[in-house]
């Protein structure tokens, strides 16, 4: 296995602190893409923007922003962790197609189109209803597709997700999630879904979060590497990687807020599903940035080539956001 091997995360949300970012830049990961929004309106967010601007101040020994692709190899060559700013939602952006290229201007370059929920967008998978992009939405992947802000459909329903697919004129990626030929969670992923994104050159990150997971917390390591080679089989290599989904950090809180931000003053579980209101614990082969190099090994271990394993752990998000990140002129 390759000692330079590039390691990119698709998707941590963590309470960050200095401590935090001194073992990130010590696992050996060289880029994460950080959620910076859930439910935020547009003056939180440029709050929670001006936080992470104060991060690279006063942290830059160890972590820089990361706005084209070529910044991650930069982070990886000085020793830092390239960040990459990306919302859960598409709160952020309120009702203004306009907010797009804004927010791009500050650095933001991943928006869900939804978080569970019907959005202005797109229709959340916890919803019994699939109506798909709405008029709006057709305009925010136009004008996301234009500035270069990726398009993610981590978290949302079926028809939503194939509709942006076919609608968007650059590829899509789903930054987080796993098949449900694994695991039947609301938020993994058909396989209709899964070829799709294969077909149109789309990237798909591979969850550690334990409800995406089967046997949840006690998934083995060779279960969850069998499952990338059944995927990477289906689609091709070039069309995955890995987004951890890792939460650090946080009290039960802030997973109230992930899941219910101001559209309920209850507690939600998620329509049909079996998640507990608690953080679950993460499976013993990954517990922080530093086991990424485990899964490297448990790939190795079933039969991965080292340019297959470099592909999964990082190349393959490189190539992407390569593709994506730049601004075009569409017609």
């Amino acid at each position: 296995m390759r000692n330079d091997m590039l390691m990119i995360d698709g998707l941590q949300y963590v309470n960050w602190n200095r401590q935090l970012f001194e073992e990130a830049q010590q696992s050996g990961v060289h880029t994460i893409h950080v959620t910076i929004a859930y439910w935020e309106n547009i003056r939180e967010t440029l709050e929670n923007i001006g936080t992470w601007n104060r991060h690279f101040i006063n942290h830059a020994d160890l972590i820089m922003p990361v706005r084209q692709a070529a910044d991650i190899l930069e982070a990886k060559r000085v020793g830092k962790v390239g960040i990459i700013f990306g919302f859960q939602n598409c709160s952020p952006i309120e009702d203004d197609v306009k907010m797009v290229e804004i927010l791009h201007q500050l650095g933001v370059r991943i928006m869900q189109l939804t978080y569970n929920n019907q959005s202005f967008l797109a229709t959340g998978c916890y919803e019994e209803q699939d109506g798909g992009i709405t008029r709006f939405g057709r305009q925010v992947i136009k004008e996301m597709n234009r500035v270069g802000m990726v398009i993610d459909m981590s978290h949302s329903a079926e028809k939503s997700t194939l509709e942006a697919i076919e609608i968007s004129e650059r590829p899509i990626a789903i930054t987080h999630a796993n098949p449900t030929f694994f695991h039947k969670a609301l938020r993994n992923k058909s396989e209709t879904v899964i070829r799709a994104i294969g077909e149109s050159e789309g990237m798909l990150g591979f969850s550690m979060y334990p409800f995406h997971l089967k046997n949840g917390s006690d998934c083995t390591l060779e279960e969850f590497c069998q499952m990338i080679g059944e995927t990477a089989d289906m689609i091709g290599i070039d069309r995955i990687g890995i987004g951890s989904d890792l939460c650090l950090n946080w009290d039960y809180k802030v997973l109230e807020w992930m899941r219910s931000g101001r559209w309920t003053t209850s507690v939600d579980h998620g329509e049909g599903s079996a998640e507990k209101p608690s953080w679950p614990p993460q499976p013993s082969w990954f517990s922080g940035s530093k086991d990424l190099h485990t899964i490297a090994k448990g790939l190795a271990n079933q039969g991965f080539s080292d340019d297959d394993i470099a592909k999964v752990m990082g190349e393959n998000w490189l190539s992407f956001f390569d593709k994506s990140f730049s601004p075009r002129l569409i017609e």
